[in-house]
């Protein structure tokens, strides 16, 4: 196995011209390479590849179209990024309120082991995701501003002030620990059933933390599918194999999630975010259409027809 070797801008350069890379301003070429990286920037080259394997690019392929997809999946990962944390903290909030009704404000009684499912195949779990809880009190409890106050003032810390040094992540683990009833008490609020808001909370960690680390996003596909739903059919998305091809596992999927998660005006704006986004590149990039990017994206031809769904 060939060794990994540090290269220099030249290298750099000479390695995207010799693989069939037009670059007509070396210059400016070479200060992008320097400021954003040959490796992330290299990761959209196989948008401009005649076959996924194949190194070289399509003919006439230029430094600016590859750039500018870069640019952007930037732009779309802070759209995106923006949006969930709406209902990330959305979510928060409503967990901590039903919780801290039912089964108080202080951590001796909202993390009674008690209050959560007690399937036999689920208690290891469920102390699983209350001792990461409790590691959050050690870890932040006297570093947050929030959480300080009320351990110096008050001597515990309650869940709706907890929840802001709780990761998304743990916060999808904890719904899925849940009493039914309380699960349902939340999924109601946002007209979902329990299993699929466990479902989304699951996939909009994923890429919540993908798009924090700015990781590619455009193709990005999570293992675990949501359900079907009536956009899928709506919007007459193609199938294959029986399976929706756009919608399910990849960033529509996440477009249909925050349809159903954010209010009617927050997700009007979300989508002309995106669409936007999706004009500008599509005045950009001339040596593949557009409607070849969106389907590595994962939206349909239609996708912006999800915002007059009711």
């Amino acid at each position: 196995m060939g060794k990994k070797t540090f290269k220099t801008l030249d290298e750099q350069i000479n390695i995207l011209k010799n693989k069939g890379l037009v670059i007509n301003d070396i210059d400016k070429a070479k200060d992008i390479l320097f400021r954003e990286n040959y490796f992330f920037l290299n990761g959209y080259r196989h948008l401009f590849q005649t076959e996924y394997k194949d190194s070289a690019f399509i003919k006439g392929t230029t430094f600016e179209e590859l750039y500018s997809v870069f640019v952007f999946d930037r732009d779309v990962r802070n759209i995106m990024f923006k949006y969930m944390l709406i209902v990330e903290n959305n979510i928060k909030s409503i967990i901590s309120y039903q919780l801290s009704k039912k089964y108080g404000y202080k951590e001796k009684d909202y993390l009674n082991p008690k209050n959560f499912n007690q399937d036999s195949l689920k208690i290891r779990q469920v102390y699983d995701v209350l001792n990461k809880m409790k590691r959050q009190i050690r870890i932040n409890g006297r570093q947050h501003s929030a959480t300080y106050h009320y351990l110096n003032n008050y001597g515990y810390i309650p869940l709706w002030i907890l929840v802001k040094v709780l990761s998304f992540g743990i916060i999808s683990e904890l719904y899925g620990m849940l009493k039914i009833e309380d699960q349902d008490s939340i999924s109601e609020i946002y007209n979902l059933n329990n299993e699929t808001l466990s479902i989304y909370l699951g996939l909009l960690s994923n890429f919540r933390n993908l798009c924090a680390h700015e990781d590619i996003l455009y193709d990005h596909r999570t293992q675990r599918s949501i359900p079907n739903t009536k956009y899928h059919s709506i919007l007459n998305i193609e199938k294959e194999y029986d399976e929706y091809k756009y919608g399910k596992n990849d960033l529509f999927a996440v477009i249909i999630i925050l349809k159903q998660m954010l209010t009617d005006s927050e997700f009007r704006d979300l989508l002309y975010q995106i669409g936007y986004e999706i004009d500008i590149l599509d005045g950009k990039i001339d040596i593949v259409p557009t409607q070849f990017i969106l389907d590595r994206i994962g939206f349909p031809y239609n996708f912006r027809e999800i915002s007059n769904i009711d």
